[in-house]
């Protein structure tokens, strides 16, 4: 397998599988919507459904359907992306990979319940709560943000390539 291949699936694949098993592991253990401290109020695991998008935002009734729709349209430009990157880029490729494991863990679970993803990972400081996520969400969250630091920082870089003044021969010289 590629190097660029092997490091790809490698985190891809570790994400779905932590993921998975981090759910399941919350549904066994957890009374759904009975927050268990862990670390006093700060942390804590709270099991909870969500049929909606990030942040339960909601697109009707439909929703399950039209996220798992969005879902798939994503992994295809992430996979078009994934093509286009060059093996030496570890970052955009670890970016990718645990973008589309995200992906794909809350994929698995719209597709299989119609309760929708489970979540369970509750931050906060006493009513003052962060939305309830998972592993998933953490990934893409993660994923999206080295990305997008990623693919702002090279279009700076280009821009500053395409306003240099070239040094050799005189400016009134054709290149």
């Amino acid at each position: 397998m590629p190097q660029r291949a092997n490091r790809f699936w490698t985190i891809f694949l570790s994400i779905v599988l932590v993921d998975i098993a981090t759910k399941r592991l919350a549904v066994a253990a957890l009374t759904p919507y009975v927050p268990r401290n862990v670390i006093d109020d700060v942390l804590r695991f709270t099991v909870a459904f969500n049929s909606g998008g990030a942040m339960s935002l909601s697109l009707g009734p439909s929703s399950r359907w039209w996220f798992t729709l969005l879902s798939l349209a994503t992994l295809v430009v992430l996979g078009y992306m994934y093509k286009q990157s060059s093996p030496n880029d570890r970052i955009q490729l670890a970016s990718l990979a645990l973008i589309c494991g995200g992906a794909v863990g809350n994929l698995i679970d719209r597709i299989r319940s119609p309760r929708g993803v489970v979540d369970f990972i509750d931050i906060g400081i006493g009513a003052h709560r962060f939305w309830t996520f998972n592993i998933a969400d953490l990934a893409v969250t993660i994923g999206t943000a080295t990305l997008t630091w990623i693919l702002c920082l090279r279009a700076t870089t280009d821009e500053r390539r395409s306003h240099v003044i070239p040094t050799t021969g005189a400016l009134d010289e054709p290149n």
